[in-house]
């Protein structure tokens, strides 16, 4: 790989006699992994049996590929993720039941592997500024099978006053020069320049600043970046340390090939070594930073919740009695045992809201929790969403598929039942996966899988 004269010497300086052996890595290939989903209920047979191996410090992280048209990928048995990504995760350990903000959250991965940790319970909200980035961000999730997530689009500031001194935990997975990801993204380098780590580091700082006004007493944050470089690391974490004396470092567990953090990249605070990195010259794995802090106080100032003005239009909905009334009915039919609650409405889109969520007036919502599915004239269609999320034993109508019918369901087609069943809505399983709603009407299933997700 062709790296900058700019980047090594850089390096070169900074490793030693290291560096030999960090800048070969860069032509070594990346290594595939992904993680298991323990939502879901059961394991990824068919994609564990094309594993290569465990990630030590992942409990559910195996090394090798993913088929992106498999049945485990489709229904989010699984989720493809670079594996020392996967170990950000692991530190941020969120407890179920608490709220918990991903700040940079695309394309998911971390954010999945958050609300697992979570056993889905309590608040997730996962936050993308870049509206395209966040479609894709609701889709990892919505796929992933979670109620009690919810995605924003909006910048960190924005978000101050609506959560002020508010989450448990947060995750700052911060934007960076992507130093640690050249090997798999080589088109990164050509974004690379002397002064490019030090511009990073200045937004980043921005980044941490509105986190600290969201985070609570006794909060954990947690800052990471894919890059080596210590401008965005080490010396970002001694600036957070002397800007906030009220935070404190906690020390991370170091797995075999893990280095600490460098003080003498930055200020020579001996706490900066309760951090991470991981280097792909030590690690099976690409580059990453970690360090993880703890809130021992709350500030001086705390912020005031912000109040929408009486001419912004709220963009969030009660649903309407109406609404409510055709999905209770529906539901009463084919999820008798399933309660739902904190109906909210977007256009004729019905959501389950989670109910540790505050006001999302004022805020570009992406998804406001659970999509539970369309309102139509006098009907109700479930979404996707809805059936990602179910077990198969939530629902007494529910309908066993082989591998061939599902790939038909995927391409969009009608599927042929030859059994006799009554004519209604039903869940479609497929060896044990959640796959989706049909309607079935005289032995032939109508097809509601989404358009745009159809192969």
């Amino acid at each position: 790989m062709q790296l900058p004269t700019a980047f090594q010497e850089k390096y070169r300086h900074l490793l030693g006699d290291e560096a030999t052996a960090f800048l070969a890595s860069f032509d070594e290939p990346s290594t595939g992994a992904f993680r298991s989903n323990p939502l879901k209920n059961g394991l990824p047979k068919d994609t564990i049996a094309h594993a290569s191996g465990r990630v030590p410090y992942v409990e559910n992280g195996y090394f090798g590929p993913v088929n992106g048209k498999s049945l485990d990928h489709v229904t989010g048995w699984v989720y493809s993720q670079e594996p020392s990504a996967m170990y950000v995760g692991e530190v941020v350990d969120p407890q179920p039941g608490e709220r918990v903000l991903d700040l940079c959250a695309a394309p998911g991965g971390k954010s999945t592997h958050l609300i697992a940790k979570m056993h889905d319970q309590g608040l997730l909200v996962a936050n993308e500024i870049f509206k395209k980035r966040a479609q894709v961000l609701a889709s990892n999730l919505e796929r992933w099978g979670t109620a009690n997530t919810v995605v924003l689009s909006e910048r960190p500031d924005v978000l101050e006053p609506h959560f002020p001194a508010f989450f448990d935990r947060i995750l700052v997975d911060a934007p960076c020069s992507g130093e640690g990801m050249f090997r798999k993204e080589p088109a990164g380098i050509e974004y690379w320049n002397e002064d490019y780590p030090a511009e990073c580091a200045n937004r980043q700082r921005k980044i941490l600043q509105s986190a600290m006004k969201m985070l609570k007493a006794g909060g954990t944050l947690v800052y990471s970046t894919c890059t080596f470089a210590p401008e965005e690391d080490e010396q970002n974490v001694a600036w957070l340390l002397k800007k906030y004396p009220a935070l404190e470092m906690v020390d991370i567990k170091k797995y075999p090939g893990m280095d600490d953090g460098r003080p003498e990249w930055a200020d020579g605070n001996p706490e900066l070594t309760k951090a991470v990195r991981l280097f792909p010259h030590h690690i099976q794995g690409e580059g990453h930073f970690i360090a993880k802090l703890r809130l021992t106080e709350q500030p001086v100032r705390p912020l005031k919740v912000k109040r929408a003005k009486k001419h912004q239009r709220p963009n969030e909905y009660h649903a309407t009695k109406q609404s409510v009334t055709l999905f209770e009915e529906w539901r009463q039919v084919v999820l008798p045992d399933v309660r739902f609650a904190n109906f909210v409405q977007f256009g004729d889109q019905l959501y389950a809201l989670p109910k540790e969520m505050p006001s999302m007036v004022g805020l570009q919502v992406q998804t406001p929790g659970l999509h539970l599915g369309t309102l139509k004239k006098n009907r109700f269609e479930p979404a996707l969403a809805l059936a990602l999320k179910l077990q198969p034993t939530d629902t007494p109508h529910r309908l066993l598929i082989t591998k061939e019918q599902w790939r038909q369901y995927v391409h969009g087609n009608i599927v042929q039942i030859d059994e006799s069943l009554p004519n209604g809505w039903y869940l479609l399983v497929c060896e044990e996966h959640t796959t989706g709603f049909g309607k079935l009407v005289n032995g032939t299933v109508k097809n509601f899988f989404p358009k745009g997700l159809r192969f």
